[in-house]
C-alpha cells in the first residue's frame, strides 16, 4: 500500500497536475493540502472520474485538506474536536484498517508575530488529539505539510535559516513531543541522500539550485513503521509549468 502527501498550493491551479502523476503514480492514498476551495468547488467528479473516493473540507482562498483514496474512505472526522478553529486544516479518515490524519500545519509567518503563538498553540493542540488518535488506532499514519524542518540537514542553509520560522527550537520542539507519541519520521527509517528537500521558494532559483527544506512529511505508528519499507520525495512535479512550490512524499506499507 503506497499512501502520499502534497501540498499542491491551490488545487483550482494544480488540478491537472494532480491527476497527471497520479496517472503516472497511483498511489492508493493522497493527503492534499492548500487546497484553497470552498467545498462547492471542489473538483470531486473529476478526481472520482479517475478513480478515487475523495474527501475535504476547504475554505476560500487559504488552507484547505483532501484525502484521496482508491480504497473505501470511513469514519471521517474534520478538523480537531478539542481545538475551536476557522481555519480547515485537518482531516482524519480510516481506510483499509489504517487511520490516516491529513494536517496542513500553520506557517508561523515569522518568530516575532501572532501567527507564531498561533502555530504553537495549534500544534499543542494537535499532539494532545493525536495521543487520542494513537490511543484508538494502533495503524495511525499522520501525512501532511507540517511546515517545519526537523534538523539542520532538513535545511539548505542552517546558519541562514538559524532562528528563524520552519526551523526554530521551539516549532522542532513541538515536533518532537509528536515523535514522542512513538510517531516515526518515515523518511528518516531509510538512508538517505544529503540536501533532500520538500519545498523549494519560487524566488531566487530556489528549485534550481535546490535551496530547500524539508517540511513535508509522513509520520507513522510503530505498527506502521515496522512494515514501512520506502519513503521518497518525488522532485518531478516541481519541474513541471506553474508547479505547486511542495513536491511529493510517498510511503510505502508493505
Amino acid at each position: 500500500m503506497k499512501i502520499a502527501t502534497w501540498n499542491v498550493n491551490s488545487l483550482n491551479v494544480r488540478l491537472p497536475h494532480v491527476l497527471k502523476w497520479l496517472e503516472a503514480n497511483p498511489v492508493d492514498v493522497l493527503c492534499v493540502q492548500e487546497t484553497k476551495l470552498t467545498d462547492d468547488k471542489f473538483p470531486a467528479a473529476a478526481i472520482e472520474a479517475a478513480g478515487y473516493q475523495v474527501v475535504y473540507t476547504g475554505q476560500k482562498t487559504y488552507n484547505g485538506v483532501a484525502i484521496l483514496s482508491r480504497l473505501p474512505i470511513t469514519d471521517v472526522v474534520k478538523n480537531n474536536p478539542h481545538y475551536e478553529d476557522a481555519q480547515q486544516r485537518i482531516l482524519a479518515a480510516t481506510i483499509n484498517g489504517m487511520r490516516i490524519v491529513c494536517a496542513y500545519v500553520p506557517n508561523g509567518q515569522s518568530v516575532d508575530s501572532e501567527k507564531y503563538g498561533y502555530k504553537l498553540g495549534w500544534l499543542a493542540a494537535f499532539r494532545d488529539w493525536l495521543y487520542e488518535q494513537a490511543q484508538q488506532y494502533p495503524q495511525l499514519a499522520v501525512l501532511g505539510d507540517y511546515n517545519i524542518a526537523p534538523e539542520d540537514r532538513d535545511v539548505h542553509d542552517p546558519v541562514a535559516w538559524a532562528g528563524q520560522v520552519l526551523v526554530s527550537d521551539q516549532e522542532r520542539a513541538a515536533l518532537l513531543r509528536l515523535n514522542e507519541l512513538g510517531l516515526k519520521d518515515a523518511f528518516r527509517l531509510f538512508e538517505q541522500a544529503d540536501k533532500s528537500f520538500s519545498w523549494w521558494d519560487y524566488r531566487q532559483l530556489g528549485f534550481r539550485l535546490n535551496k530547500g527544506l524539508r517540511i513535508d512529511h509522513i509520520l507513522l505508528s510503530p505498527a506502521l513503521a515496522a512494515r514501512c519499507s520506502a519513503c521518497v520525495i518525488d522532485r518531478e512535479p516541481r519541474k513541471w509549468e506553474q508547479p505547486s512550490d511542495h513536491a511529493p512524499v510517498i510511503a510505502t506499507i508493505d
